[in-house]
């Protein structure tokens, strides 16, 4: 059965730096929910005050509705698995996978049913009889993630699991452990400082920064309609355009150019718009400026063009398919005026 873990006003501080700040967080049952934001933004240690590594300095951590602050992480019901796949050389898979259970006493006939579910889940029975030094990095990750399965926890938590990892390897992992997910169905927090992973695997997104939740909620709904530059920069790749930018005469100065954007835009100082969101034919939205090709990257799917608007601003467009943008060329940029994110002084969204 799923469960549900509940954060109440959350502190965590060394001595007197406070470096998580009072958060309030409720993650459902069966809910993977992936922590993001920059180093140093207060994610793994949220992630270790959940577990029972770091003792928490305020506030309340609740799991199905039981305050679980005093309580050992043994007696969580929580498995984490972490960046280091921390494996016993000396020992074979299937004692790796077995190590925890013969530690805790269980029966060895119980410990062989564990093991080979967790084996048949992960797809690694070939490789039970394996030493670490004989797998590949995505084979030792596999058996560090079957170290928490065989323990049937209630949560799993993972702190960075796929950073040591090459780029293929990540996505097939990626795909892994969702499919994991979907398998098992059980409440999983997933730290990560790749916003890819988080889009591609959350149920909610939880983007942190300098120990506040800037926002949380699902990644389209992030994606779309961010509430402040920070996560409108944060969630999408490539990353969003910022351009200077002003309300004037009923409509919005950037790029050089007047942009009536057929909305209300008082107090405007940042216009935001994705690559994606930008065209270059003729009819298909407001035309934005006539910009400057700098750079093309072909890439087959996509078109990836890196440009300067008239008044020295940086804008990145991407289009799909292959599309022959000569370079030092200028082109006519259009956005649609309802995929365009205002922003005001302070940052906000407007």
């Amino acid at each position: 059965m799923s469960t549900n873990i509940e954060l109440r006003q959350i502190v965590k501080a060394y001595g007197d730096i406070e470096v998580i700040h009072g958060i309030d967080l409720n993650i459902d049952p069966g809910e993977f929910t992936v922590f993001v934001g920059p180093s140093g933004c207060g994610k793994s240690t949220l992630l270790r005050m959940i577990a029972g590594l770091e003792p928490i300095s305020g506030g309340d951590l609740l799991i199905d509705g039981q305050r679980m602050n005093d309580v050992p992480a043994a007696r969580r019901g929580i498995a984490m698995v972490f960046q280091s796949y921390a494996l016993y050389p000396h020992m074979d898979v299937y004692q790796n996978l077995a190590f925890g259970l013969e530690t805790a006493k269980m029966p060895k006939a119980e410990i062989a049913v564990r093991v080979a579910k967790a084996a048949e889940i992960l797809k690694i029975e070939p490789l039970l009889r394996r030493k670490p030094k004989q797998l590949s990095g995505g084979q030792r990750q596999r058996v560090a993630i079957g170290r928490a399965i065989v323990r049937e926890p209630k949560i799993f938590l993972f702190d960075e699991p796929l950073s040591n990892l090459d780029a293929e390897l990540r996505v097939q992992m990626r795909v892994e452990i969702a499919k994991l997910h979907n398998d098992l169905g059980n409440t999983m927090i997933y730290v990560t400082h790749d916003q890819v992973e988080a889009m591609t695997m959350a149920d909610k997104i939880v983007v942190l920064r300098s120990g506040v939740i800037e926002q949380a909620g699902a990644p389209l709904e992030l994606y779309n309609n961010p509430k402040n530059l920070f996560v409108a920069g944060f969630i999408g790749s490539p990353k969003m355009n910022f351009l200077a930018a002003a309300a004037e005469a009923g409509a919005v100065r950037t790029a050089g150019n007047l942009v009536d954007l057929k909305r209300p835009a008082e107090g405007v100082k940042t216009l935001g718009v994705r690559p994606e969101h930008i065209t270059i034919a003729d009819g298909s939205g407001v035309k934005l400026a006539d910009v400057r090709v700098d750079l093309v990257e072909n890439l087959g799917g996509q078109t990836v063009v890196y440009a300067t608007t008239p008044d020295n601003q940086p804008l990145n467009i991407v289009l799909e398919g292959q599309r022959p943008v000569a370079l030092g060329s200028t082109v006519a940029a259009h956005i649609d005026p309802a995929r365009v994110h205002l922003f005001n002084a302070e940052g906000s969204a407007i």
